[in-house]
């Protein structure tokens, strides 16, 4: 016999245990409050790119582009209308809509995506390969973020103290160091300390802008469309290796849309129309007008904006913002690499709540450590950020064409796009995509490997980690057994039963845990309340509580032996005991909830066994048998109580 759990609302697992008065909803000051987080987070990336943008199309080719009218208000035309079509329009009117249950990034849409089109053969493998390069290549971002933008804010110093320009790496790394060690105390600890620091960086770079274009108006043509074309048709050669520097201004478009589940849609579109948007183009055009009255100042635009005394703070403020700009890249990659753990992409991860309240606020140790090496590495190996720019735009435009890939799939079953919205989405943002990753391509002997390098090495890890995973599974099905067949053998041979209950975290309801067969074969006993919990994660952030049990007595309501089946979202905390709570709350479980109190949990984890079968390349085995071994403890995954927990089986092979 089996049932599910009938609940009232559409409260989640994550949301609350049941018994727990639910949580109110936000008010205007929260929201406000969660627009100055979300400042100190989400922003920093997008919002720091006016430090190397401009100065970066300037020196690209050995300066083919020059600070002359036709070229400057060309250049500003195509970084305003990129800023205005990709983030404005696409991401942030438009795939913010394409959310998972409140979640964003590369993995959640193909997820949805996945979803949407389960009744189609052959295409959810094809979106679960398009989701894995997504999310490969936004790791190369994560990468290179934090080195180019904290090298782009130290090297300030070469324009207001020449004579320390030495330390500029030292300093840079020290920054880095900090900003890495306190990313175990939380995104949204981080974002209240960050938000008034980027609050007053988008006012200065607002003001700084203004200051200069009400001093030369003109530039202020360069927002016509007109400009970017003519630019275009007169210098196209010149125009294609400008476009490789010029989508430095969307940079942190797909980390802001990753990080929506930490902040949620609105805050986040708050702050980028009300302070972001504007404060970046009145400072893009501000770097135009000085290039065009002092060509000089190509070599420097962002600190010559400002005079002589503001230049050294000017330096500390920016090493803030691109601190900030870090965490924005880094808090995107805890997000997506908990999406790639819960859809069976990577192994297990340690994963730390931190805050109470959020879901999506969550710490990565292992994660952490691998970007923080990736980051000083690459920063010692390419040790100026005009170097780092010819790397930097492979990764970010690849991660851009991904998500309209996407969007495109998704905008007819979801939105009902007619054919010409599809066509018209595809030209608009797949075309200047397109452009932008073509003028990139031409880089990708002078650094732009790096970022496909990563990208290539993260495909590697999650298609092994996923084959592999399907091998251990078909070998532990062969050693397990049927259960109904066990639970018949159990029944006639009357073992003794002990008083307590026992758990067994196991995939199915069709095989026996090796934990419990070894039990039985071994101790001779089981215990008065047996129970077989299957945790599955569904292709959605969270699942409402209506819809995350089905119980099973298997066949005999009098031998305590049962099954309960228990469906997390993907962006929840797979919490195990607390699950089996909410069950008996739910009057799922014909138990009492305090009952779990004393409860022994077995897990069934045999040691992983090379063999010379042909099913795996040799090289992906030992991959994945080191990925194995390296995988988080199934005890802290499922939040299991490490006293009473205890690990059984025997070795599987793959």
């Amino acid at each position: 016999m089996t049932a599910s759990v009938e609940s009232e609302g559409s409260e989640t697992l994550e949301a609350r245990e049941p018994g727990k008065p639910p949580s109110r909803g936000r008010g205007s000051r929260a929201v406000v409050l969660g627009a100055i987080a979300a400042l100190g987070v989400v922003f920093g990336d997008i919002g720091t790119s006016p430090l190397y943008a401009l100065k970066t199309v300037f020196t690209l080719d050995g300066g083919a582009v020059r600070p002359n009218e036709s070229d400057v208000y060309g250049v500003i035309s195509l970084m305003f209308w990129s800023i205005t079509i990709i983030v404005s329009i696409k991401y942030l009117a438009i795939l913010m809509r394409a959310d998972n249950d409140g979640e964003g990034g590369v993995m959640a849409l193909a997820a949805l995506a996945q979803r949407l089109y389960a009744k189609t053969a052959g295409k959810a493998g094809i979106l679960l390969v398009i989701g894995i390069v997504g999310v490969s290549l936004f790791y190369g971002d994560s990468i290179i973020t934090p080195a180019i933008s904290v090298l782009s804010a130290v090297e300030g110093l070469d324009v207001s103290l020449p004579a320390i320009t030495h330390l500029v790496i030292p300093i840079a790394v020290v920054i880095l160091v900090g900003l890495f060690a306190v990313q175990r105390f939380g995104t949204g600890k981080v974002g209240r300390l960050f938000g008034p620091i980027m609050v007053l960086w988008f006012i200065v770079l607002g003001l700084a802008g203004l200051l200069m274009v009400i001093q030369y108006p003109a530039v202020l043509l360069g927002l016509s469309p007109s400009y970017a074309v003519v630019f275009i048709v007169a210098h196209p050669a010149i125009s294609f290796i400008a476009m490789g520097a010029v989508v430095l201004v969307i940079t942190g478009a797909e980390a802001l849309y990753a990080d929506m589940g930490h902040f949620g849609r609105s805050p986040i579109r708050r702050a980028w129309f009300a302070l972001v948007f504007p404060a970046l183009i009145l400072n893009y055009l501000g770097q135009a007008a000085l290039v065009l009255h002092n060509p000089a100042a190509t070599a420097n635009p962002f600190f010559l904006l400002f005079p002589d005394w503001a230049r050294l703070p000017m330096v500390v403020l920016a090493t803030a913002a691109t601190v900030i700009a870090s965490q924005a890249v880094i808090s995107g990659a805890f997000s997506l690499t908990r999406q790639a753990v819960q859809l069976g992409l990577l192994p297990p991860l340690t994963i730390r709540q931190t805050s109470e309240r959020e879901g999506g606020q969550i710490y990565l140790p292992a994660v952490n450590a691998l970007l923080f090496i990736g980051v000083i590495v690459v920063m010692l190996a390419f040790r100026s950020s005009d170097r780092l720019a010819t790397a930097y735009g492979v990764s970010v435009t690849g991660a851009l064409v991904v998500d309209t890939v996407l969007l495109l799939l998704v905008a007819r079953p979801l939105w009902h796009w007619r054919p010409w919205k599809l066509v018209v989405a595809a030209v608009v943002f797949g075309g200047l995509e397109l452009t932008f990753l073509a003028g990139n391509l031409s880089k990708v002997i002078n650094g732009g490997w790096v970022p496909l390098l990563i990208a290539a090495a993260v495909i590697v890890v999650m298609t092994t980690w996923r084959r592999g995973r399907q091998l251990v599974l078909e070998d532990r099905l062969k050693k397990e057994g049927s259960l109904s067949q066990f639970i018949d053998d159990v029944r006639s041979q009357k073992l003794p039963r002990v008083s307590g209950i026992a758990i067994f975290p196991h995939p199915n309801k069709e095989s026996t845990p090796l934990a419990l067969r070894a039990n039985v074969k071994h101790n001779h006993v089981l215990h008065e309340h047996v129970i077989i919990v299957s945790v599955t994660i569904a292709r959605v952030p969270h699942v409402p509580l209506s819809e995350a049990f089905t119980y099973d007595d298997l066949g005999y309501f009098d031998d305590g032996i049962e099954h309960l089946s228990i469906r997390f979202g993907f962006s929840d905390r797979p919490d195990l005991p607390r699950a089996l709570r909410a069950a008996c709350h739910a009057h799922v479980l014909p138990l009492e909830a305090g009952a779990f109190k004393h409860a022994s949990y077995f897990i069934s984890r045999g040691t992983i066994r090379t063999t010379g079968a042909k099913k795996m390349a040799r090289w992906r085995r030992s991959l994945f048998v080191a990925l194995a071994h390296n995988a988080a403890d199934p005890a802290a995954r499922f939040a299991l109580p490490p006293l009473r927990t205890v690990t059984m089986g025997s070795d599987v092979e793959i």
